[in-house]
């Protein structure tokens, strides 16, 4: 195996001089840059990247924490996506943690990331709270970001969508098309974001002057199979209703198999929306009207954050990120429209 002294003996310097090229360092010569660059890959040396992060104090990762109720889906996909992209542009590797299934899973997950000698880490947590997040700030020896989650004490070092108003907007586009009674599949309870996509939803109604009816509300837990229950659900309370809203979209296809099941067409007899525009949902018949998620400006914004952070620089609070209502075929006018 090739070792530091082999490379620093074929390019005529010392064993400090290539630990010097190795870690950046300014003020070595570009002649002298060249040649160590030249035997490292004559050579084909490779660094120990444990001795090289201690030396210095960079490893050029940068950890993201998931709990695994994330990963059988296409929101996961994306966001695993464009946290591996745009950690590549900036020269490092994505460190994957897994917090399982509860909060203090979660926070091993975050300690293996510090301990794996992350430069930074990304957490989008599903079970420790705002105020767990908010507690464990000051204690952390690497910068942080939350994603997903508005912080209280440290809103800097949080990235969020606006999931209460993109609901609020897209639940108002349903009324100003002559639906009200609008059915809604509710994420999971716990969930930060079925909780605030829920507000928007009730948010609406308020504003709209429509009374909030319990039996319009459905269980379900992000899954298509979810989804189709609760419309299943839904068709057996025998309430009127001329349009859904789901949480996700991948309960929105569950809605929509239910749907078909029942003999009810999308949009003629049901209008349907969505939550996240993934991959497959302008391929749906009828394609499927939805919230795109700002998934990718989150990520952005999180590794400018962080990126800031680790230069020392200080940063503020980012504004909570508008997601976009996706018009496609799954809407239209309700039995409504003609009075307004």
């Amino acid at each position: 195996m090739t070792t530091m002294l082999d490379v620093a003996k074929r390019a005529g310097v010392s064993k400090a001089t290539v630990s010097r090229v190795l870690a950046g360092h300014a003020y070595v010569s570009k002649t002298v840059r060249d040649r160590v660059m030249l035997a490292i890959d004559e050579m084909d040396y490779r660094p120990n990247l444990l001795a090289r992060s201690l030396a210095t104090n960079r490893s050029h990762s940068i950890g993201l924490m998931v709990p695994n109720t994330l990963y059988n889906g296409p929101f996961f996909t994306e966001l695993l996506f464009q946290a591996a992209t745009m950690t590549e542009k900036l020269g490092s590797q994505l460190v994957l943690g897994d917090g399982k299934h509860n909060a203090q899973q979660e926070r091993e997950a975050i300690n293996f990331l510090i301990d794996s000698y992350c430069d930074a880490v990304i957490i989008y947590p599903r079970y420790l709270s705002v105020e767990d997040i908010d507690a464990l700030i000051p204690g952390m020896s690497k910068p942080l970001i939350v994603l997903n989650r508005r912080l209280k004490q440290h809103p800097q070092y949080s990235v969020c969508a606006d999931h209460e108003n993109d609901t609020l907007n897209a639940v108002n586009h349903l009324i100003a098309q002559g639906h009200r009674e609008i059915a809604f599949i509710k994420g999971m309870g716990s969930s930060h974001t079925g909780l605030s996509r829920l507000k928007g939803y009730i948010s609406s109604l308020m504003e709209n002057g429509i009374e909030y009816d319990e039996n319009l509300m459905l269980d379900g837990c992000w899954t298509s199979a979810s989804g189709q229950l609760a419309v299943e659900a839904l068709l057996r309370r025998k309430v009127r209703f001329s349009a859904i809203v789901a949480s996700n979209d991948d309960m929105a296809i569950g809605a929509a198999c239910a749907l078909h099941n029942a003999g009810l067409r999308i949009p003629h007899d049901v209008s349907l929306l969505g939550f996240d525009d993934i991959p497959v949902a302008p391929y749906l018949l009828p394609a499927l009207t939805t919230v795109h998620v700002p998934v990718a400006e989150m990520v952005s914004s999180a590794l400018t954050q962080l990126s800031k952070m680790l230069d020392g620089e200080s940063v503020t609070a980012q504004p909570l990120m508008p997601g976009r209502l996706v018009l496609r075929n799954s809407i239209t006018q309700g039995p409504y429209y003609q009075q307004k």
